[in-house]
């Protein structure tokens, strides 16, 4: 990759950092709702010509609010005992990762706790917390040691890479536009994550392949719902104002992770009959599944291939369920084929679906 081994040249142009990263999000996804300018309350002419802008704009900062973070990770909390937790991506003077894990430090039982900070185009630095060092009796933020980097915290830096090795789990919201990159990185590494992402990410072929063989999976919490971010209070454009804080809205976020949690393994209840309704379920056209247009009525007694939406996945078991495959234009997995090339396998009756997962009940009852 060498992004940073001899300049920022690359990080400037792709963003590599969660406040950069948080204009990609808003550029792909940030929903149709219109934003307000601080002087004037109104809805922008153009809101793909604003979000360009703010794309651009010198310091684009989005930050998770704490409510997130602590709902989610506390489905993992005997995960992180004696652990070394990396919040990378991430801007720790600003960071809720960051004072989530250094306001529970010791409740958590952690070993270490790492945060690198991004800068676009000179050296930056990283912040830890390892023991009490000002000896108060507690271990805390109180604690900080700040160390100069050599190089501007981009994830893929040499030196972000070392503790990216020495760490056991990384907990951040990362760049979506270099989200396969990211998620490459921490699979080649071998480690634990819990990461906010796009609901959109899990149509990617890389990730959907890890999601399929069970090595990847959706957070216990967000749903794919859209949540608000903070943002800086010198952001002219926002969606709302609470307290003096600016806020924007962001779609489709969800967490992904390969830490186990108890919730995943609850079965889905089902209570919808195929043999004798098979009208309410048709087949694809160009695809040997039928289609099921809500999670909740897939039926309980079909064997078969079953085309879900791709928020089934929030649902997923995978003692309950077999991954087959996921449809768009063409399998997620294997793109066109002979067979396959110029039709539509996700379409019903001519009609094309969003994005299916296909899905085999391990479970059905005849």
């Amino acid at each position: 990759m060498g992004i940073l081994a001899g300049s920022g040249l690359i990080a400037s142009a792709v963003n590599l950092c969660a406040p950069v990263w948080g204009a990609y999000f808003v550029l792909w996804h940030l929903k149709k709702m219109p934003m307000k300018k601080e002087t004037e309350i109104k809805k922008s002419k153009s809101s793909n010509k604003n979000l360009r802008k703010a794309s651009t704009a010198k310091s684009d900062e989005f930050y998770t609010q704490l409510p997130y973070i602590e709902k989610e990770l506390g489905h993992y909390k005997n995960h992180f005992k004696n652990k070394i937790i990396f919040c990378n991506c991430d801007d720790p003077e600003e960071s809720n990762f960051w004072n989530y894990f250094a306001l529970n430090f010791e409740h958590l039982g952690l070993k270490k706790l790492v945060s690198t900070h991004f800068e676009n185009e000179k050296p930056s630095y990283k912040l830890e917390i390892v023991k009490d060092i000002n000896k108060d009796g507690k271990i805390n933020k109180s604690d900080t040691i700040k160390t100069p980097l050599k190089q501007n915290g981009d994830f893929r830096s040499p030196e972000c890479v070392e503790v990216l090795k020495e760490a056991d789990i990384v907990v951040t919201n990362p760049p979506f536009s270099l989200f396969r990159e990211y998620v490459a990185q921490l699979m080649e590494y071998n480690k634990k994550f819990i990461i906010i992402g796009n609901l959109n990410a899990i149509t990617y072929k890389e990730i959907f392949k890890l999601i399929k063989e069970n090595k990847v999976w959706v957070g216990a919490t967000l749903d794919g719902r859209n949540i608000w971010f903070r943002i800086p209070d010198s952001y002219e454009k926002y969606h709302k104002i609470e307290n003096g804080i600016k806020y924007a809205f962001v779609a489709s976020t969800i967490w992904f992770t390969n830490l186990d949690y108890s919730k995943r393994h609850e079965d889905l209840i089902l209570y919808k009959i195929y043999h004798g309704n098979e009208i309410e379920y048709p087949k694809y056209d160009h695809y040997n599944a039928i289609n099921v247009n809500k999670t909740k009525d897939i039926p309980i007694d079909y064997k078969g291939a079953v085309g879900v939406p791709i928020t089934f996945l929030n649902k997923y078991n995978p003692k309950q369920f077999e991954i087959l495959d996921g449809l768009n234009r063409y399998s997620i997995l294997s793109g066109p084929t002979e067979e396959t090339r110029g039709k539509y396998l996700a379409q019903v009756n001519g009609k094309p679906c969003y994005v299916r997962v296909v899905i085999r009940n391990k479970k059905y009852k005849k």
